[in-house]
């Protein structure tokens, strides 16, 4: 039997989808829309198999919704500013827009050979002056509404980078690119407004509904909306000084009260700016980075100044007060009272300038308590609190105590969020210029919109460090109505341009303006959007404070949410290895002959480490190219692996034999379509075959509920089903037309996830023009299977239950059902073990 020639198929496909450009975007008001995006990607050279992953669960639901009449917008772009651009350029001795563009020819072409359903002519790059101009006028609307403002103000330094990091980009205290240790410095910066919109981007999450809710969980999180109180301590002092506010959420522990801790920003710090050891601890701190994470892991440092605080609960407690490197001016009020035993920051800081520590809550009332090592952050019951011992703790102690504070006039109620403003100036060539100027006094002014875009000076190569564009003195200075300006060097953070492209998208040809309020209006909000969770606070989160932020005082854009729906795909994995030096290997430079023991190559001799199954990266080399697997086995093989092993949610480790799997299956379609084909052309039965009927209409069924969950993985075994049963029922008498018929249909169901084969399949059945099939009602009988439950292996029910059960929808059965439910009271579940179609064993 003829095998399939996938090379010579797809190449055929994939020119004739170019040149007829079959995937062009035709508004036709009148049918549905459907916007299917996936995080567009950063041009580094070549895709991985991350991208494969993401962009072809993306085309399979693209073709799907094209299918069912959807008129679809699936385009792409390239999020092409950043620094590693600039660190390549660099190295390479040549200019970041060469390396760039030279990287996106690459990858269009590697990702054109996966026949995905992109829109080529909607194509944009962020590194495109007709891109940028439009995000500089946004800009200054932004600026008009009073939603940028420029201030100097403690920044994260990335040392490695020479570069400004926005909170979201600071990971355990490291440059998210650099992996550098962050630094805290002081910088005039340029900032959106984000924190404006605080309680609007928290009630937002509540509408969406088609978000995974561990992403709307983290961008709660990270907006941080906490209820506490501002408090007033009366302050002793010879200085002019009166009192010091101070803003907490747990008012209930002021008797746990030891020191006063303040910003070395705080406005009190003028009294001390003379003083010698003052500024040797101010030079300290800046070691230390502005976010949580870095501030948790660095070692607490505090100046004890002359000033003693008083508890507004009790007077005859007092405590002094400290400058401590752990505080920032940006929360709160700049100062936090600390109680050491109810906080382990405050503990540390505590045990290490030998400062009193009084426990107030414990966990029972009548036992007794002790903080050793570790504060106590649990519920419990006040005590040592005098006329608030008792009070259940925190819910009940927080009402009575803001309510004492506020009748006393000693403090008030006050909502405060962790959500801080986006920082957004960058100290770097390679990004979108910002669109303002400053005279010779310093003072900021608008660059007039007639002369946007501002565009990067050509620089080909980059040999001095830091920002080249400080350097650029003819660029950097221009004369404008007879006065004499500097341009700003900072560049725009690279999330900036992809906080809008999106919107872009839907008008990426309009040279006047970003978008076309119409075209917005009919395509907005993006239907479906895949991206990987590692954007659930810097991508998602930008993206939604931008539509608030065009929204607001605007009337023509009313949309407040850029994506309706959310999917976060896993990564894919692979075996890590290293050589006897523990250096890394790359999966080309290892061999194996049992699967067991590894070798390098080069020296057959030496022994390889395996080390642990991780998410593909190039630091660890345990990546597979893209390109070198489509070339041995061919696009349609690859996309049905990548979606064959796990959920898309989840990780999905790469295996050679698994590859190797969808690649014969592919082969055993074509032998089944020959068969099929010769079947055709001899066949005379008359017989109807209700059986194979009725096979095809639960097949449609099936597959179009689970493409519509994200079932992708089921839908592959459901075509290995379909294998096995048309390679039997062929050999059966079969009227022509009915099998003509139910196999057009099945090759349609198969198209979004192997388009070249099966449109090399339906052309030669004369099939030009085809649609999704409808499931028939009056042939759909709904299937049941016997179900086994056990517990701890043991069977302990039979449930009937619908085919296809997935694991969640069975344990929820399980739940509801009365027998079952008994088994399962007051045991809780370690684990489960699930096999599809036939039972679930519930380890308690």
């Amino acid at each position: 039997m003829e095998r399939y020639n996938f090379k010579t198929i797809e190449q055929k496909w994939q020119k004739i989808w170019e040149d007829n450009k079959v995937f062009s975007t035709k508004i036709d008001k009148n049918k549905k829309k459907f916007y299917c995006l996936e995080m567009f990607p950063y041009p580094s050279g070549k895709i991985h198999m991350g991208h494969v992953r993401n962009y072809t669960i993306g085309d399979v639901l693209a073709r799907f919704k094209s299918l069912q009449g959807y008129n679809v917008l699936h385009p792409m772009g390239w999020d092409s500013f950043g620094m590693p651009a600039e660190n390549a350029a660099r190295q390479n001795n040549l200019d970041p827009k060469t390396w760039t563009e030279s990287n996106i020819e690459t990858m269009r072409s590697q990702l054109k050979k996966l026949g995905l359903s992109i829109d080529w002519d909607k194509e944009i790059s962020t590194c495109s002056a007709e891109y940028y101009k439009h995000q500089q006028e946004f800009f200054l609307d932004l600026y008009d509404k009073g939603l940028v403002y420029r201030k100097k103000n403690y920044v994260n330094w990335d040392p490695v980078d020479q570069t400004v990091l926005a909170n979201e980009q600071v990971v355990d205290g490291k440059g998210w690119r650099s992996g550098a240790v962050v630094e805290r410095k002081k910088l005039n910066q340029w900032f959106f407004n984000i924190s404006k919109f605080s309680e609007e981007l928290l009630q937002g999450l509540e509408d969406l509904n088609n978000w995974p809710n561990k992403v709307k969980v983290m961008q709660k999180n990270w907006i941080g909306k906490s209820f506490g109180c501002e408090v007033e301590f009366k302050v002793e002092s010879n200085k002019p000084i009166e009192s010091i506010k101070c803003y907490t959420t747990r008012p209930d522990t002021l008797f746990g009260f030891s020191f006063l801790a303040l910003s070395v920003d705080h406005p009190l710090a003028k009294y001390y700016e003379d003083d010698k050891k003052f500024k040797e601890f101010k030079k300290e701190c800046s070691k230390t980075g502005t976010t949580e994470e870095s501030i948790a892991s660095a070692e607490k440092l505090g100046f004890k100044t002359d000033l003693v605080a008083v508890n507004p609960l009790d007077k005859n407690i007092k405590a002094p007060v400290y400058f401590a490197n752990f505080v920032l001016m940006d929360y709160g009020l700049g100062a936090v009272f600390g109680c050491p035993a109810h906080d382990q920051r405050d503990l540390d800081f505590a045990k290490k300038y030998n400062l009193k520590i009084t426990p107030v809550v414990k966990p029972e009332k009548d036992k007794d308590f002790k903080i050793n090592n570790e504060a106590y952050t649990g519920e419990g019951y006040l005590y040592n609190s005098k006329f608030l011992d008792g009070l259940k703790a925190p819910n009940e102690s927080i009402i009575k105590t803001i309510e004492f504070l506020e009748k006393n006039s000693l403090g008030k109620k006050k909502t405060n969020y962790r959500l801080k403003d986006w920082g957004i100036s960058r100290q770097r060539y390679w990004g979108c210029p910002i669109p303002i100027a400053y005279d010779e006094n310093d003072q900021p002014i608008k660059i007039p919109k007639n002369m946007l875009p501002v565009e990067l000076p050509e620089i080909n190569k980059l040999e001095n460090t830091g920002n080249p564009l400080d350097s650029a003195e003819e660029w950097k200075n221009f004369t404008l109505d007879g006065k004499k300006y500097r341009r700003e060097t900072d560049t725009l953070d690279t999330f900036v341009d992809s906080s809008w492209y999106f919107l872009r998208f839907c008008s990426s040809q309009n040279v006047n303006h970003g978008f076309k309020q119409e075209e917005v209006d009919y395509w907005m909000p993006v239907d479906q959007y895949i991206g990987g969770v590692e954007h659930a606070i810097l991508h998602l989160l930008y993206s939604r404070f931008f539509m608030q932020a065009l929204s607001y005082k605007s009337d023509d854009f009313k949309l407040k949410e850029p994506f309706d729906g959310l999917f976060t795909q896993g990564m894919v994995c692979h075996e890590t290895y290293k050589d006897q030096k523990n250096k890394w290997l790359s999966p080309e430079e290892v061999s194996s002959e049992d699967g067991k023991r590894f070798f390098k190559i080069d020296k057959p001799s030496e022994e390889v480490v395996v080390g642990p199954i991780e998410s593909m990266s190039k630091s660890k080399k345990n990546t597979v190219d893209p390109e070198n697997i489509i070339r041995s086995y061919g696009a349609d093989s690859v996309r049905l692996f990548i979606l064959s092993d796990s959920p898309p949610e989840k990780d999905v480790q790469w295996s050679d034999q698994g590859m190797m799997a969808s690649f014969k299956f592919v082969q055993k379609l074509w032998i089944l379509n020959s068969r099929i084909s010769e079947k055709i052309k001899k066949s005379n039965d008359s017989n109807e075959n209700e059986n194979l009927n009725k096979f095809t209409n639960q097949l449609i069924y099936k597959v179009t509920q689970n493409l519509e969950k994200f079932h992708y993985n089921v839908i592959v075994a459901n075509f290995y089903e379909m294998y096995n049963f048309l390679i039997k029922e062929i050999e059966k008498p079969i009227k022509k037309e009915i099998l003509i018929e139910n196999y057009k249909k099945i090759l349609i169901l198969m198209n979004p996830f192997i388009p070249h084969f099966t449109t090399e399949c339906l052309n030669s059945l004369n099939q030009k023009e085809i649609n999704w099939p409808i499931v028939s009602s009056e042939e759909l009988i709904e299937e049941e299977v016997n179900f086994v439950v056990q517990i701890n292996g043991k069977k302990r029910a039979l449930l009937k239950v619908k085919r296809d059960m997935n694991e969640d929808e069975i344990l929820k059965g399980i739940i509801l059902n009365k027998e079952t439910n008994n088994l399962l009271k007051d045991k809780k579940i370690q684990k489960t073990i699930f096999v599809s179609n036939r039972l679930i064993n519930i380890i308690v």
